[in-house]
Protein backbone atom coordinates (compact mmCIF):
# COMPACT_ATOMS: atom_id res chain seq x y z
CA UNK A 1 0.00 0.00 0.00
CA UNK A 2 1.58 3.74 -1.01
CA UNK A 3 0.82 6.63 0.95
CA UNK A 4 0.71 9.90 -1.26
CA UNK A 5 4.18 11.92 -0.75
CA UNK A 6 2.39 14.88 1.08
CA UNK A 7 1.05 12.64 4.14
CA UNK A 8 4.47 10.75 4.56
CA UNK A 9 6.14 13.69 4.78
CA UNK A 10 3.14 14.89 7.40
CA UNK A 11 3.85 11.75 9.58
CA UNK A 12 7.67 12.11 9.44
CA UNK A 13 7.21 15.62 10.65
CA UNK A 14 5.26 14.83 13.71
CA UNK A 15 7.42 12.15 14.60
CA UNK A 16 10.40 14.12 14.87
CA UNK A 17 8.31 16.95 16.88
CA UNK A 18 7.38 14.73 19.12
CA UNK A 19 10.65 13.30 19.46
CA UNK A 20 11.98 16.23 20.17
CA UNK A 21 9.71 17.58 22.76
CA UNK A 22 10.60 14.40 24.84
CA UNK A 23 14.06 15.49 24.73
CA UNK A 24 13.29 18.78 25.77
CA UNK A 25 11.02 17.63 28.61
CA UNK A 26 13.71 15.15 29.93
CA UNK A 27 16.62 17.86 29.71
CA UNK A 28 14.72 20.60 31.61
CA UNK A 29 16.75 22.55 34.07
CA UNK A 30 15.68 21.53 37.66
CA UNK A 31 15.81 24.05 40.26
CA UNK A 32 19.02 25.03 41.99
CA UNK A 33 19.67 23.37 45.63
CA UNK A 34 20.11 25.84 46.96
CA UNK A 35 17.33 28.25 46.43
CA UNK A 36 14.59 24.82 47.50
CA UNK A 37 16.36 24.49 50.22
CA UNK A 38 17.19 27.67 51.73
CA UNK A 39 14.05 27.87 55.13
CA UNK A 40 13.33 31.80 54.19
CA UNK A 41 12.52 33.81 51.41
CA UNK A 42 15.57 36.40 51.84
CA UNK A 43 18.61 36.68 53.89
CA UNK A 44 21.55 39.10 54.66
CA UNK A 45 24.89 39.56 57.33
CA UNK A 46 25.88 43.24 57.44
CA UNK A 47 29.06 44.02 59.57
CA UNK A 48 27.33 47.07 61.63
CA UNK A 49 30.50 49.18 61.99
CA UNK A 50 31.21 49.40 58.42
CA UNK A 51 28.33 48.42 56.04
CA UNK A 52 29.78 45.57 54.94
CA UNK A 53 27.79 42.89 53.48
CA UNK A 54 29.12 39.59 55.15
CA UNK A 55 26.36 36.86 53.42
CA UNK A 56 23.51 37.65 51.22
CA UNK A 57 20.77 34.79 49.46
CA UNK A 58 17.99 36.55 47.50
CA UNK A 59 19.06 39.30 49.84
CA UNK A 60 16.98 42.06 47.47
CA UNK A 61 13.56 39.72 47.92
CA UNK A 62 10.39 41.97 48.17
CA UNK A 63 8.05 40.86 50.86
CA UNK A 64 6.26 41.81 54.01
CA UNK A 65 8.19 42.53 57.12
CA UNK A 66 5.40 41.97 59.53
CA UNK A 67 5.97 43.66 62.76
CA UNK A 68 9.32 44.46 62.15
CA UNK A 69 7.80 47.88 60.38
CA UNK A 70 7.96 49.22 64.15
CA UNK A 71 11.40 49.60 63.78
CA UNK A 72 10.99 52.41 61.09
CA UNK A 73 8.27 53.87 63.78
CA UNK A 74 10.83 54.29 66.38
CA UNK A 75 13.08 55.76 63.44
CA UNK A 76 10.46 57.95 62.50
CA UNK A 77 9.72 59.14 66.75
CA UNK A 78 13.30 59.35 67.15
CA UNK A 79 13.29 61.96 64.56
CA UNK A 80 10.48 63.67 66.62
CA UNK A 81 12.10 63.45 69.80
CA UNK A 82 15.27 65.06 68.38
CA UNK A 83 13.21 67.89 66.67
CA UNK A 84 11.93 68.52 69.87
CA UNK A 85 8.19 68.12 68.52
CA UNK A 86 7.83 65.30 71.52
CA UNK A 87 9.38 64.56 75.10
CA UNK A 88 9.39 61.27 76.37
CA UNK A 89 7.25 62.35 79.01
CA UNK A 90 4.91 63.66 76.44
CA UNK A 91 1.45 62.14 77.38
CA UNK A 92 -0.33 60.14 74.88
CA UNK A 93 -4.26 59.72 75.54
CA UNK A 94 -5.41 56.91 74.16
CA UNK A 95 -8.36 57.41 71.26
CA UNK A 96 -10.98 54.87 70.21
CA UNK A 97 -9.29 53.83 67.25
CA UNK A 98 -6.07 52.78 68.72
CA UNK A 99 -8.00 50.54 71.39
CA UNK A 100 -9.25 48.81 68.04
CA UNK A 101 -6.36 47.92 66.44
CA UNK A 102 -6.16 44.14 67.12
CA UNK A 103 -3.40 40.92 66.89
CA UNK A 104 -0.91 41.25 69.50
CA UNK A 105 -1.30 44.53 71.92
CA UNK A 106 -1.29 45.74 75.70
CA UNK A 107 -4.98 46.37 75.62
CA UNK A 108 -5.15 50.10 75.57
CA UNK A 109 -8.29 51.66 76.71
CA UNK A 110 -9.79 55.20 75.59
CA UNK A 111 -9.72 56.14 78.80
CA UNK A 112 -6.00 55.93 79.83
CA UNK A 113 -3.25 57.96 79.18
CA UNK A 114 0.85 57.39 79.33
CA UNK A 115 3.53 58.99 78.61
CA UNK A 116 5.35 58.41 74.89
CA UNK A 117 8.33 55.98 76.55
CA UNK A 118 5.90 53.82 78.17
CA UNK A 119 4.19 53.26 74.91
CA UNK A 120 7.45 52.84 73.29
CA UNK A 121 8.36 50.14 75.66
CA UNK A 122 5.22 48.02 74.67
CA UNK A 123 5.41 48.78 71.08
CA UNK A 124 9.47 47.16 71.12
CA UNK A 125 8.92 44.81 73.39
CA UNK A 126 5.58 43.48 73.38
CA UNK A 127 5.22 44.50 69.40
CA UNK A 128 1.71 46.19 70.73
CA UNK A 129 -0.09 46.98 66.98
CA UNK A 130 -2.21 49.56 69.73
CA UNK A 131 1.24 51.43 71.11
CA UNK A 132 2.35 51.73 67.81
CA UNK A 133 -1.27 53.20 66.40
CA UNK A 134 -1.13 55.28 69.30
CA UNK A 135 2.40 57.21 68.79
CA UNK A 136 2.00 57.04 65.33
CA UNK A 137 -1.27 59.13 65.74
CA UNK A 138 -0.12 61.55 68.84
CA UNK A 139 3.26 62.71 67.44
CA UNK A 140 2.27 63.16 63.39
CA UNK A 141 -1.55 63.85 64.06
CA UNK A 142 -2.65 61.14 61.59
CA UNK A 143 -1.21 57.87 61.08
CA UNK A 144 -1.24 58.74 57.48
CA UNK A 145 0.76 61.61 57.92
CA UNK A 146 3.17 59.53 60.08
CA UNK A 147 3.18 56.67 57.73
CA UNK A 148 4.21 59.39 54.55
CA UNK A 149 7.51 60.20 57.07
CA UNK A 150 8.03 56.58 57.34
CA UNK A 151 8.54 56.74 53.67
CA UNK A 152 10.40 59.58 53.36
CA UNK A 153 12.72 58.41 56.23
CA UNK A 154 13.06 55.10 53.84
CA UNK A 155 14.00 57.42 51.13
CA UNK A 156 16.79 59.21 52.78
CA UNK A 157 17.90 56.00 54.21
CA UNK A 158 18.44 54.44 50.60
CA UNK A 159 15.73 51.65 51.14
CA UNK A 160 14.77 51.37 47.13
CA UNK A 161 12.27 48.46 47.13
CA UNK A 162 10.50 49.42 50.58
CA UNK A 163 6.79 50.85 51.31
CA UNK A 164 5.26 51.19 53.91
CA UNK A 165 1.71 51.73 54.32
CA UNK A 166 1.32 51.15 58.13
CA UNK A 167 3.12 52.08 61.78
CA UNK A 168 2.70 48.38 62.87
CA UNK A 169 2.76 45.95 60.36
CA UNK A 170 -0.71 44.48 60.31
CA UNK A 171 -1.49 43.08 56.88
CA UNK A 172 -4.34 45.26 54.79
CA UNK A 173 -7.81 44.20 55.16
CA UNK A 174 -7.72 42.89 51.75
CA UNK A 175 -5.12 40.43 52.48
CA UNK A 176 -3.30 41.47 49.24
CA UNK A 177 0.69 41.00 50.52
CA UNK A 178 0.64 44.16 47.69
CA UNK A 179 -1.48 46.71 49.31
CA UNK A 180 0.43 46.19 52.75
CA UNK A 181 4.16 47.10 54.06
CA UNK A 182 6.98 45.76 51.95
CA UNK A 183 10.34 45.43 52.07
CA UNK A 184 13.63 43.33 51.21
CA UNK A 185 16.37 41.88 53.96
CA UNK A 186 19.06 44.22 52.91
CA UNK A 187 16.92 47.37 53.12
CA UNK A 188 16.04 46.32 56.39
CA UNK A 189 20.01 45.89 57.15
CA UNK A 190 19.95 49.39 56.16
CA UNK A 191 17.44 50.35 58.61
CA UNK A 192 19.01 48.43 61.80
CA UNK A 193 22.70 49.68 61.17
CA UNK A 194 21.15 52.84 61.36
CA UNK A 195 19.12 52.78 64.54
CA UNK A 196 22.21 50.73 65.83
CA UNK A 197 24.43 53.89 65.25
CA UNK A 198 22.23 56.46 65.35
CA UNK A 199 19.99 55.84 68.21
CA UNK A 200 19.34 53.82 71.17
CA UNK A 201 16.56 51.43 70.20
CA UNK A 202 18.93 48.67 72.02
CA UNK A 203 17.63 50.19 75.57
CA UNK A 204 14.16 49.19 74.69
CA UNK A 205 14.56 46.12 72.62
CA UNK A 206 17.15 44.39 75.15
CA UNK A 207 14.12 44.30 77.42
CA UNK A 208 13.12 40.59 77.94
CA UNK A 209 9.97 41.60 80.45
CA UNK A 210 8.67 44.65 81.68
CA UNK A 211 5.06 45.28 83.28
CA UNK A 212 2.92 47.70 81.44
CA UNK A 213 0.03 49.81 83.03
CA UNK A 214 1.55 50.11 86.17
CA UNK A 215 0.21 53.39 87.96
CA UNK A 216 -2.39 53.85 85.25
CA UNK A 217 -4.28 50.55 85.31
CA UNK A 218 -5.54 48.32 88.72
CA UNK A 219 -3.29 45.91 89.92
CA UNK A 220 -5.24 42.94 88.57
CA UNK A 221 -4.68 44.57 84.96
CA UNK A 222 -1.16 44.75 84.91
CA UNK A 223 0.65 43.08 82.33
CA UNK A 224 3.63 41.62 82.19
CA UNK A 225 4.91 42.19 78.61
CA UNK A 226 7.32 39.31 77.51
CA UNK A 227 9.60 40.08 74.18
CA UNK A 228 9.12 38.11 71.22
CA UNK A 229 12.62 37.37 70.42
CA UNK A 230 13.95 34.34 71.70
CA UNK A 231 17.48 34.78 71.09
CA UNK A 232 17.55 37.58 74.03
CA UNK A 233 19.64 36.15 77.32
CA UNK A 234 20.10 32.90 75.07
CA UNK A 235 22.58 33.89 72.46
CA UNK A 236 25.78 35.70 73.20
CA UNK A 237 25.36 39.27 72.29
CA UNK A 238 22.03 39.51 71.17
CA UNK A 239 20.42 42.63 72.52
CA UNK A 240 17.76 43.06 69.68
CA UNK A 241 15.71 43.92 67.36
CA UNK A 242 12.61 42.97 66.35
CA UNK A 243 10.99 39.74 65.36
CA UNK A 244 7.34 40.14 62.95
CA UNK A 245 4.93 37.26 61.81
CA UNK A 246 2.00 37.37 59.47
CA UNK A 247 0.53 33.90 57.41
CA UNK A 248 2.07 36.23 54.31
CA UNK A 249 4.76 37.54 56.04
CA UNK A 250 6.23 34.47 57.23
CA UNK A 251 8.32 34.52 60.79
CA UNK A 252 10.97 36.92 60.71
CA UNK A 253 13.88 38.97 62.85
CA UNK A 254 15.88 41.30 62.37
CA UNK A 255 18.78 40.49 64.75
CA UNK A 256 22.04 42.31 66.44
CA UNK A 257 24.78 41.16 68.76
CA UNK A 258 27.55 42.76 70.16
CA UNK A 259 30.43 40.52 70.69
CA UNK A 260 34.46 41.49 71.15
CA UNK A 261 33.75 45.26 69.57
CA UNK A 262 32.03 44.26 66.88
CA UNK A 263 28.22 44.00 66.37
CA UNK A 264 26.86 41.92 63.25
CA UNK A 265 23.16 42.67 61.78
CA UNK A 266 21.48 39.29 60.51
CA UNK A 267 17.94 39.67 58.96
CA UNK A 268 15.58 37.13 57.84
CA UNK A 269 12.59 37.17 56.03
CA UNK A 270 9.61 34.77 55.20
CA UNK A 271 10.26 31.92 56.81
CA UNK A 272 8.66 28.62 57.50
CA UNK A 273 9.28 25.42 58.98
CA UNK A 274 9.41 22.28 57.01
CA UNK A 275 7.45 21.84 54.33
CA UNK A 276 6.05 25.26 54.82
CA UNK A 277 5.05 24.43 58.25
CA UNK A 278 3.95 27.15 61.07
CA UNK A 279 6.67 26.50 63.98
CA UNK A 280 6.62 29.26 66.14
CA UNK A 281 9.57 30.85 64.36
CA UNK A 282 11.76 27.83 65.57
CA UNK A 283 13.23 27.63 62.20
CA UNK A 284 13.77 31.48 61.92
CA UNK A 285 15.44 31.27 64.81
CA UNK A 286 18.25 28.49 64.27
CA UNK A 287 18.78 30.28 60.90
CA UNK A 288 19.63 33.21 62.55
CA UNK A 289 21.68 31.91 65.08
CA UNK A 290 23.89 30.16 62.39
CA UNK A 291 24.16 33.56 60.10
CA UNK A 292 25.50 35.39 63.60
CA UNK A 293 28.08 33.11 64.50
CA UNK A 294 29.48 32.33 60.96
CA UNK A 295 29.01 36.56 60.57
CA UNK A 296 31.52 36.92 63.18
CA UNK A 297 33.76 34.35 61.62
CA UNK A 298 33.39 36.43 58.62
CA UNK A 299 34.77 39.98 60.16
CA UNK A 300 37.71 40.54 58.03
CA UNK A 301 40.98 41.15 60.39
CA UNK A 302 41.60 44.28 61.08
CA UNK A 303 37.82 45.50 61.01
CA UNK A 304 36.98 48.46 62.92
CA UNK A 305 34.70 48.17 66.07
CA UNK A 306 31.24 49.66 66.30
CA UNK A 307 30.73 52.27 67.90
CA UNK A 308 27.71 54.03 68.82
CA UNK A 309 26.85 57.78 67.76
CA UNK A 310 25.77 59.30 71.37
CA UNK A 311 25.19 63.03 69.77
CA UNK A 312 22.81 64.35 67.34
CA UNK A 313 24.64 65.35 64.11
CA UNK A 314 23.79 69.19 64.87
CA UNK A 315 25.85 69.16 68.13
CA UNK A 316 22.66 68.35 70.34
CA UNK A 317 22.16 65.82 72.85
CA UNK A 318 20.36 62.82 71.63
CA UNK A 319 16.88 63.14 73.35
CA UNK A 320 16.87 59.65 73.61
CA UNK A 321 19.75 58.81 75.99
CA UNK A 322 22.24 56.59 74.74
CA UNK A 323 22.61 53.02 75.49
CA UNK A 324 26.15 52.37 77.38
CA UNK A 325 28.92 51.57 75.64
CA UNK A 326 31.28 48.28 76.49
CA UNK A 327 34.56 48.32 77.24
CA UNK A 328 35.15 47.20 73.91
CA UNK A 329 33.48 49.97 71.76
CA UNK A 330 35.10 52.51 74.26
CA UNK A 331 38.78 51.28 72.78
CA UNK A 332 37.94 51.07 69.17
CA UNK A 333 40.64 49.36 67.05
CA UNK A 334 43.34 51.52 65.07
CA UNK A 335 43.87 49.51 61.94
CA UNK A 336 40.87 50.77 60.04
CA UNK A 337 41.29 48.17 56.86
CA UNK A 338 38.17 46.45 56.43
CA UNK A 339 39.66 44.26 53.81
CA UNK A 340 37.14 42.22 51.20
CA UNK A 341 33.73 41.31 51.33
CA UNK A 342 33.76 37.33 52.63
CA UNK A 343 30.76 35.44 51.53
CA UNK A 344 29.59 32.08 52.97
CA UNK A 345 27.32 29.92 51.98
CA UNK A 346 24.54 27.62 54.52
CA UNK A 347 24.95 24.56 54.74
CA UNK A 348 21.94 22.58 53.44
CA UNK A 349 19.04 22.15 55.08
CA UNK A 350 18.87 18.89 57.16
CA UNK A 351 15.33 16.60 57.51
Amino acid sequence: MRFPRNLLVLAIASLLLASAGNMFAKTKPARPAAESSAPYKGAIVMDAATGKVLFEDHADEVSPPASMTKLMTFAVLHDKLAAGAITLATPVHIAVEDAKMGGTQVYLDPKETYPVEELVYAMMIQSANDAAHALARASAGSTTAFVELMNAKARELGMTHTTFRSPHGLPPPGRRLADGDLTTPRDFAILCRYLVLKTDVLKYTSVRTRKFGEGVRSPDKVMVMANHDHLLEKVAGVDGLKTGYTEGAGYCISSTALRNGHRIIAVVMGSFGPNGQKDLGHTRDRKTIELLERGFAAIPAGSPAFVSAAIEPSGGTNPISPAPLSAAERQPETDANTGPSVKFTPPPKKG
